[in-house]
């Protein structure tokens, strides 16, 4: 059935700072679980706990920086333009270390869950 999505419902974020998180579509604002497409707001200075989710996630930085750790030691700056894949059951850990943060849309398969992202504990 085709729908019209007129607002998004914003989530709480993890992280050591306050971030937005707009989801559009996904478990909680339209009920779909095949998929979730949030845009995300990060200020300079955010990180959040590494995790190993079981989707997979697309992200397209719109603005600023995005850095992602993976479980083989490597970092990227994924910049305004660009746009990384994580693959499910791989470790991975989103950050903004930037002077200006990031505006970032992710688009995870099947949809984003808390119970699915598998996030570290934190000591």
């Amino acid at each position: 059935m085709s729908r019209h999505i007129p607002q998004p419902t914003r989530i709480e974020a993890a992280g050591n700072k306050p971030k937005v998180i707009e989801e559009f579509i996904g478990r909680v604002n339209s009920g779909t679980a095949a998929v979730s497409i949030a845009r995300m707001v990060s200020p300079p200075g955010w990180v959040e706990p590494g995790q190993t989710p079981e989707f997979d996630e697309y992200t397209i930085v719109l603005k600023g920086t995005l850095q992602v750790k993976t479980g083989e030691g490597r970092i990227f700056e994924v910049a305004a333009g660009e746009a990384f894949i994580a693959s499910a059951g791989e470790w991975v850990q989103y950050s903004t270390p930037g002077a200006e943060g990031a505006e970032y849309i992710a688009v995870c398969l099947p949809a984003f869950s808390p119970d699915t992202v598998r996030r570290d504990v934190e000591a």
